[in-house]
């Protein structure tokens, strides 16, 4: 009986011994990893000091000197989200709304939550034409802030006053097909 239950007890580690190393080391490098990780609130300082020269470039309307800046700030410490803000700013001035979307869509891919951020796509996508898509923002930060505050403001004034008139001719003018050509007479 003895011999029996040695013999259970054995098949059983045997059987089951490789998932449990496998979990265990799963478990150890999924903890390591999430130790070596730094908190949001701990930005690199020399990051944060390119972040500061990028906005006061921009500021001054240097864009080049702002993209130089916060681009580098990006490669210091890449989790720097108010450099994707200001980068997305410096876009918006260049007159490429697109290319602003996508930036602060990295930098509410680092927290979904900023307001900023979601207040500036919001502006640019109507820059871009897409009303509907910033109205989704602007209903976003109303939830997030659950009183009135200064980013749905101002992102609903944006929207109120609607996408430019270039984006509105441009729009138009690919809804209307061209008028038929005419074809020349035989004789």
């Amino acid at each position: 009986m003895l011999a029996l239950r040695r013999t259970r007890v054995l098949e059983m580690l045997m059987r089951y011994s490789p998932m449990a190393f496998t979990l265990a080391l799963g478990f150890a490098c999924v903890s390591s990893g999430v130790l070596a990780q730094k908190p949001d609130d701990q930005i690199n300082a020399r990051s944060l000091a390119l972040t500061r020269a990028g906005e006061a470039a921009l500021g001054t309307r240097d864009y080049q000197r702002a993209i130089d800046n916060l681009e580098s700030a990006l490669a210091v410490d890449p989790r720097n989200r108010q450099a994707f803000v200001l980068l997305g700013k410096v876009a918006q001035a260049e007159g490429l709304p697109g290319k602003a979307i996508g930036l602060y869509g990295q930098a509410l891919g680092l927290e979904p939550n900023d307001l900023t951020a979601l207040e500036s796509q919001g502006e640019a996508m109507v820059q871009r034409g897409a009303v509907k898509r910033a109205e989704a923002n602007l209903q976003r930060i109303r939830t997030l802030c659950k009183r009135e505050c200064p980013q749905a403001q101002e992102l609903a004034a944006v929207i109120a006053k609607g996408p430019p008139p270039a984006v509105m001719t441009a729009q138009s003018s690919s809804v209307v097909p061209p008028p038929p050509e005419k074809k020349p007479e035989k004789n």
